[in-house]
């Protein structure tokens, strides 16, 4: 599990390359959402606009209902899905207009027998990737793919997140980080592991994380 430190001066191009390659092999990719990836998403679809090798999924979503605006699939459909020429064989969508529990337990079994072969990370402000927040229960778990979680940030809203060691099974991870408000968290997120930065607890079996310089400090 090995971690790539990656400084770039284009961190979004490196990441949409990272997505059109896995597209272009196909497999399981999952996605999250957050500003920082949207215009990566946008770049990607315009690489390689079809995904019909691909089954897509959702590291995280909040449990608001698709076309809701806090709802990470309406973010991918608007800055990727709309824009490919071919849609992916299979769309894996975490269904938000449930309830947590019931949401998370489709999500799970729906998950059985898959391994990401990419999955895209972000870092919150406080350190948090996916719907991991610090020091919240979900970090402990240790026998499912996906769980409910309760809101750590705004906006405060359940949420349902594939756990930890579901994504340490990813054939590759990466993060994208970047922004000078990134910079503190980023710091904490690729050194010792610590409860206090959830980020800095996920890895996949190959880590690669594209920072831009104001994340970086440099």
């Amino acid at each position: 599990m090995g971690l790539e430190l990656v400084v770039s001066g284009e961190p979004v191009a490196a990441a949409a390359e990272h997505l059109a390659r896995a597209a272009r092999a196909g497999g399981h990719i999952g996605l999250s959402g957050g500003d920082t990836p949207r215009p990566a998403y946008e770049l990607a679809a315009s690489l390689q606009p079809d995904w019909s090798r691909v089954e897509l999924w959702w590291i995280d979503d909040r449990c608001v209902p698709p076309e809701h605006e806090h709802s990470n699939y309406r973010l991918v459909e608007e800055t990727l899905l709309r824009r490919l020429r071919v849609q992916p064989a299979v769309v894996h969508r975490i269904r938000g207009e449930l309830s947590p529990e019931e949401a998370a337990a489709l999500y799970d079994a729906e998950l059985a027998d898959v391994l990401l072969d990419l999955a895209l990370m972000g870092i919150g402000a406080d350190g948090h990737t996916a719907s991991l927040f610090p020091h919240a229960p979900e970090l402990l778990e240790r026998e499912r793919r996906a769980v409910a979680a309760e809101p750590g940030m705004e906006p405060f809203l359940p949420r349902v997140t594939m756990t930890i060691p579901f994504l340490a099974e990813s054939a590759l991870m990466v993060y994208l980080v970047t922004g000078a408000d990134k910079e503190e968290a980023a710091g904490r997120a690729f050194g010792e592991p610590n409860a206090d930065t959830p980020a800095s607890l996920v890895r996949g079996r190959r880590t690669v994380a594209i920072i831009d310089r104001e994340a970086a400090g440099a």
